[in-house]
């Protein structure tokens, strides 16, 4: 069955760094969408980041663009999300999520199935 695991989260310092994994199983990673999502306390679900199905193109949210960069381990069936230069209002559960339909794009994306996501928390 589809399974995504993501790890990495934790306490850093504002300026610091962060390397969030999403372990996916149960599908063809490299032929399938995959967004990094975020949720703040008192605030909705908001996208970060998004990785297309097609050709692995990927684009950000505008808080985020120069700052995060998104990447596949096809071999690793590992999604990456290397987040620099953090922010306080980083701080959020951060969470994968997988589209199925195959070789899909990131403008048409809708989670089809969700991790349970990895809490970051950014302050000194």
């Amino acid at each position: 069955q589809v399974r995504l695991v993501e790890s990495g989260g934790g306490l850093v310092q504002p300026g610091g760094s962060l390397r969030l994994s999403c372990a996916t199983s149960g599908f063809t990673l490299r032929a399938h969408a995959i967004g990094w999502f975020r949720q703040a306390p008192g605030k909705e679900r908001e996208r970060v980041s998004c990785i297309s199905g097609r050709d692995a193109s990927s684009n950000y949210a505008d808080s985020v663009k120069g700052r995060f960069t998104i990447s596949k381990d096809n071999a690793k069936n590992t999604v990456i999300l290397q987040m620099n230069s953090l922010k306080p209002e980083d701080t959020a559960v951060y969470y994968c999520a997988a589209n199925l339909r195959p070789f899909g794009e990131c403008i048409s994306f809708s989670a089809d199935y969700w991790g349970q996501g990895t809490q970051v928390t950014v302050s000194s």
